[in-house]
């Protein structure tokens, strides 16, 4: 009877431990910004809120996972990713070749073009090189807007700053002549009264997708194919099934998603 009911025991155990991991692996943890509005952004009250949110609640809903989020400076946000701290970056993080050395990317989920903003007074008339020599230039750290002006704007300076925010209030400061982001993100922050001082000057042609790379992706740690598979497959579903337009309406006037690729 004791061996019958040690046996019972160790088996109701082992089932035990079997659904606790069962449970862990449907949760699935998101690594993202907060300070990228409107993609994805911290709230006073400490809520993460976006485009990037609602598309990755929308994916984990369509992969039958629980999401749950974790707020990363950028700067580390890849790190972070490696060391294990979250499983996925949804982000807006652009699929490059010097990133994809590092992780690997679901497809695409939106893709946004360059912008160069400048105070409403300012005297500039174009975004070529020759334009903006001379000039101070603002671009957050370790993005591919960074790698951009520091490839294109060789006779202007180029001012790295942590995230979007700080280089707007620079900008709206008289500390900048210029700065460089997602479309979005700018004509979001213009319409805000922050805003209010500057205009965007144009686009940036060409951008080149060496160094913008086919849109933002996911990125997961490398070798996990199994979650790739999954993501893409979820992204495709949410396409074709209505949910990413209604996320789409809720932030823009327009389908961020861009050309089919």
């Amino acid at each position: 009877m004791r061996i019958a009911l040690r046996i019972a025991l160790a088996a109701s155990a082992a089932l035990l431990t079997l659904g606790v991991a069962q449970a862990q692996e449907k949760t699935l943890r998101i690594g993202t910004e907060g300070a990228y509005p409107p993609f994805n952004n911290l709230t006073s009250d400490g809520q993460l809120v976006g485009f990037d949110i609602d598309i990755a609640k929308a994916l984990c809903d369509e992969m039958k996972v629980k999401c749950t989020f974790v707020a990363q400076d950028w700067d580390g946000i890849i790190p972070a990713l490696q060391a294990g701290k979250f499983d996925a970056i949804v982000a807006s993080m652009s699929i490059t070749p010097e990133r994809q050395e590092k992780v690997d990317f679901s497809h695409k989920y939106y893709n946004t073009p360059s912008a160069i903003a400048v105070p409403k007074d300012s005297p500039l008339k174009g975004v070529t090189k020759e334009d903006l020599a001379g000039k101070n230039i603002g671009v957050a750290t370790t993005t591919t807007h960074y790698n951009y002006a520091s490839k294109t704007y060789t006779d202007s300076t180029i001012k790295g700053y942590p995230s979007s925010p700080e280089e707007q209030a620079d900008l709206a400061n008289g500390r900048l002549d210029a700065i460089e982001d997602d479309i979005v993100v700018l004509q979001q922050w213009l319409d805000s009264p922050d805003g209010a001082c500057c205009k965007i000057l144009g686009q940036p042609s060409p951008q080149p997708v060496e160094i913008f790379g086919p849109g933002a992706g996911i990125a997961v740690r490398k070798g996990e194919t199994d979650l790739v598979n999954k993501l893409n497959d979820a992204i495709d579903a949410i396409r074709k099934n209505g949910k990413y337009k209604e996320i789409n309406d809720k932030y823009f006037k327009f389908d961020v998603y861009g050309a089919e690729s």
